[in-house]
């Protein structure tokens, strides 16, 4: 028995997501990286790199990672490359992509030795969230003015947008990519490649992927580049569980279940976004208000329906727990940090990575 909490892989469910972006890969002709700022639990890179072509990162050390750990592709980008970090990041590369014109212009010499790309801001997303927006007013992500743009142009090779979050409406993506061609598509011209990021939700239930293949190919024919995607989420969603314990429960005007892990710690963007978590099957004639065990009063996973009142000792699995979850995890309290298993193929369950009070040491100082 693993001791919780807990997040466990489901390498099977895993399996599925990756199926998808493979035909989608086949039918749009587009390269698949992995956003490793959503999800960089590398013990499961072996079974990923079989439909994948490599990783994209936000940091020297997600790029190092990928490069490492994972292989094929490798993208770096960053908001804003600090000068140390240029001469290994050009090691790692095959591709180095600039969030600005001045942080081209500052590193292009020094990365000139292998393909360099440009981060475009169309000015407009999908996002729902200001705080996730890319295009929301005085961005500081990527470059919105053409004219500026074409005054660099023969100094990269590609170009990166970013402008859909969580956008699971093919029709609202359509209208995005044609927004954005009539205002960058004179420039698509004269490059070779072009990564339209991540955020495109093409693993949601009826998400008609067959004709989200067919668009990025005609749009890659159209301008005759090589058309990269970079989703995190897409391809890891509902493939992780948290598996937590119930410590105690209370009654306070409701029925309160306090477990043995936490939003802030160990799935942020929940307390992040203001989001509930998913249990299931949620039904039944109990209900209780699922809690962290942080000193945070917020601290709440949410309010869900069980078919047995809950009591010390009581198991609860919380779904979708791979992205922006492992990457985010933190020490907060000092709270007991998730260990890591992974259910594979064959059903087996083992256990990679446990953690203790000498990492919470180490965190703080050595």
């Amino acid at each position: 028995m693993i001791r919780t909490p807990y997040y466990l892989i489901d390498k099977a469910a895993l399996q599925r997501n990756l199926r998808t972006a493979a035909q989608l890969r086949e039918w749009s002709g587009a390269k698949i990286l992995l956003a490793l700022k959503c999800f960089a639990t590398w013990p499961v890179f072996d079974l990923m790199r079989e439909y994948l072509d490599g990783t994209t990162s936000s940091s020297l050390n997600e790029l190092r990672l990928g490069r490492e750990k994972f292989g094929g592709e490798t993208h770096a980008y960053s908001v804003a490359w600090p000068d140390a970090d240029i001469p290994q990041a050009v090691t790692y590369a095959d591709k180095i992509i600039f969030n600005s014109i001045s942080q081209l212009e500052r590193h292009h010499a020094q990365a000139k030795g292998i393909p360099c790309g440009l981060r475009l801001n169309p000015s407009i997303s999908a996002a729902a969230y200001d705080l996730a927006d890319p295009a929301r007013s005085y961005s500081r992500l990527g470059e919105p003015d053409p004219a500026r743009v074409a005054s660099v142009i023969d100094r990269v090779s590609g170009f990166m947008i970013h402008n859909n979050c969580e956008n699971r409406d093919f029709a609202r993506f359509d209208q995005l990519l044609t927004q954005t061609e009539e205002r960058f598509g004179h420039l698509f011209e004269r490059v070779e490649w072009i990564s339209l990021g991540g955020g495109i939700h093409f693993t949601a239930p009826d998400y008609p992927v067959q004709e989200l293949g067919q668009r990025l190919r005609a749009f890659s024919k159209r301008y005759g580049v090589q058309v990269y995607l970079e989703p995190g989420e897409a391809v890891v969603q509902d493939s992780a569980t948290l598996e937590v314990t119930v410590v105690d429960t209370q009654v306070n005007g409701k029925q309160i279940a306090v477990v043995d892990a936490a939003t802030e710690a160990h799935m942020l963007d929940l307390l992040i976004y203001r989001l509930d978590a998913r249990v299931e099957p949620n039904a039944g004639p109990h209900r209780y208000l699922v809690c962290g065990n942080t000193c945070l009063a917020g601290d709440v996973f949410g309010e869900f329906d069980f078919p047995e009142p809950l009591q010390p000792g009581s198991r609860v699995s919380i779904r979708d727990a791979a992205g922006y979850t492992m990457v985010k995890k933190n020490w907060f309290n000092g709270v007991h940090m998730p260990s890591i298993a992974i259910k594979e193929l064959d059903g087996t369950v083992r256990v990679v990575r446990e953690f203790g009070y000498q990492d919470y040491v180490d965190s703080l100082g050595a």
